[in-house]
């Protein structure tokens, strides 16, 4: 069983790695960042083999080196677009490249990645890794429309794929990472007492979810967007 996880060398992304190679998965673990080699070489000590590939899925080179690492495992049955970047501004402050950038990496290189896949792929799950704040975030305009994006390409993806590949979204809130912890503590201190579940969600409990939804446990769920976000509601 092959599963393609990228976004690899974030805290989700190892936590996902960590938990479909548990389940038995041979993994490809995607990233553009050299610091996949991190990932790699911790869970490596757990016992759980990662086959890297370093690649900036904005290019057909970066997709195409994707594709060519799986054909040497045969059929993929788990897709995870977790890739993500953030360039948070007020929308009079956004530039033109960082709209474009954030865009490109979150819903193009999802969109170019399942493209080069599916034809790789039997029965199969994709997951595509949104974001709570595909409901609209104040100063992530740009980050809010991409992971809207996601949401969309999910549900049409769906309809398209149905019913041999299911395709269905997890929705993060406030996760436990290290973009979250960069983000200033009486910030942070705010938007934690605005959780009913009163903290932050850990990378492992993504993990679980997704596990679930790249399972035959969850058969009949497909063109589904689950929120993981500790109980907050758009009007809180």
């Amino acid at each position: 069983m092959t599963a393609v996880v990228t976004g690899a060398a974030g805290g989700i992304g190892r936590a996902l790695c960590r938990r479909l190679g548990q389940a038995g998965h041979d993994l490809v673990a995607v990233d553009v960042s050299s610091r996949l080699e991190e990932s790699v070489a911790m869970l490596d000590q757990e016992g759980l083999t990662m086959h890297p590939v370093q690649a900036d899925l904005t290019t057909i080179g970066g997709v195409e080196a994707v594709a060519a690492a799986v054909r040497k495992f045969g059929d993929v049955q788990v897709l995870v677009n977790n890739a993500g970047i953030t360039r948070d501004s007020r929308l009079v402050n956004l530039s033109n490249d960082d709209f474009k950038a954030v865009l490109d990496v979150n819903l193009g290189a999802a969109y170019r990645l399942t493209l080069a896949l599916v034809p790789m792929m039997g029965r199969a799950s994709i997951i595509n890794v949104s974001s709570r704040a595909y409901l609209g975030n104040f100063g992530q305009f740009n980050y809010s429309m991409s992971k809207g994006g996601l949401v969309g390409l999910t549900r049409a993806l769906a309809l398209q794929l149905a019913p041999a590949i299911r395709v269905n979204a997890v929705a993060p809130g406030l996760i436990a990472t290290e973009m979250a912890m960069g983000i200033p503590d009486d910030v942070r201190t705010r938007m934690i007492a605005a959780i009913p579940a009163d903290r932050m969600g850990e990378p492992e409990e993504v993990a679980e979810l997704v596990a679930f939804l790249a399972t035959d446990a969850s058969s009949y769920i497909t063109g589904e967007v689950i929120v993981i976000g500790g109980g907050r509601s758009l009007s809180r």
